[in-house]
């Protein structure tokens, strides 16, 4: 078990430490003068020229690089050339919005993934099978923006239960803040529920052909007791390695949702980051997200060890 850890440990540092490198090579090589955008066309040469000196844009590439590697790190991002304060103080507030809205889309993508599969594969060549995979598919086959638009104009503005945009914080209260993240993670989620669902019900049924179902049945055990206890766990570890997949899936798909529900995020921020060429808070957002990605995708390595008797003696 520990060993398994181990190795996912090694791979952090690459999954990292590679885009953040890219990130910072095409911001440098893009044309466009950063100096220049935040002063406006009202400054003058000399204005611009002590700014890039201030940002070390006037050093060489191989200088920046070096002074960009010893801030990431000493973890020192640097200041944001348009907020003008640290990154590290900006970064939480919409770290937290997109890790609120990332989270929820994966679990009610694992819960409807998880509950449709099953119920597919118990009802085998009926219509309920037929007619869940065939939603499954439709769902696979239409892009988030679609969901969220159609979303919007059901619950938000036909029905009016969900607000159409904006977002409350959690300490300004629970219930309220999950109301604004219900319809970006619900739309987010459900094109990733529709790949679970396909995963699920094609894990089941291979389960449920197995030796050890049989005879569980044959002992006088209650289909309810076979499918949960002896089917579902052991149909559960492959479909634990999608949701670890959909987890990056959802973190890099948050940002064209964010700007449909105008949610202040760590997508929104990095494309108005990218915009305005601040690259340090660009970098900076790139970095959180690399961390939770890290994050996220240990945290589904330890799940499937916890399912995967095997893994402790690998």
């Amino acid at each position: 078990m520990w060993r398994y850890i181990g190795r996912r440990l090694l791979l952090a540092p690459p999954t990292i430490f590679v885009p953040l490198v890219l990130v910072f090579l095409l911001l440098r090589l893009s044309p466009g003068d950063p100096a220049a955008q935040v002063l406006g066309d009202q400054a003058t040469p000399d204005q611009v020229a002590a700014l890039r000196h201030e940002m070390a844009l006037d050093q060489s590439l191989a200088v920046q690089f070096v002074l960009w590697l010893k801030h990431v790190l000493t973890l020192d991002l640097g200041s944001s050339f348009f907020f003008r304060q640290k990154v590290i103080d900006i970064l939480p507030s919409y770290a937290l919005v997109t890790v609120q809205v990332a989270a929820l889309a994966l679990v009610l993508a694992m819960l409807i993934g998880a509950a449709a599969g099953v119920a597919a594969a118990l009802k085998r060549d009926t219509w309920v099978d037929r007619g869940l995979v065939a939603l499954a598919v439709m769902c696979l086959s239409l892009p988030e923006f679609w969901f969220a638009l159609l979303l919007i104009f059901l619950f938000a503005v036909t029905w009016r239960i969900f607000p159409v945009s904006g977002y409350i914080a959690p300490s300004e209260g629970l219930i309220a803040s999950m109301m604004t993240v219900a319809l970006p993670a619900l739309a987010l989620g459900l094109r990733q529920s529709a790949l679970m669902t396909r995963m699920m019900r094609s894990s089941m049924l291979d389960v449920m052909s197995e030796p050890y179902i049989t005879t569980a049945r044959a002992q006088g055990l209650s289909e309810r007791r076979v499918v949960l206890r002896y089917a579902l766990r052991v149909a559960a570890a492959p479909f634990v390695t999608i949701a670890g997949l959909s987890a990056s899936y959802l973190l890099s798909g948050v940002v064209a949702i964010e700007l449909i529900f105008a949610l202040p995020g760590l997508g929104k921020l990095l494309i108005d980051a990218v915009a305005r060429r601040d690259y340090p808070v660009v970098e900076g957002a790139v970095l959180a997200i690399a961390l939770m990605l890290v994050a996220l995708n240990l945290l589904i390595d330890l799940v499937y060890a916890a399912l995967d008797p095997r893994v402790r003696f690998t």
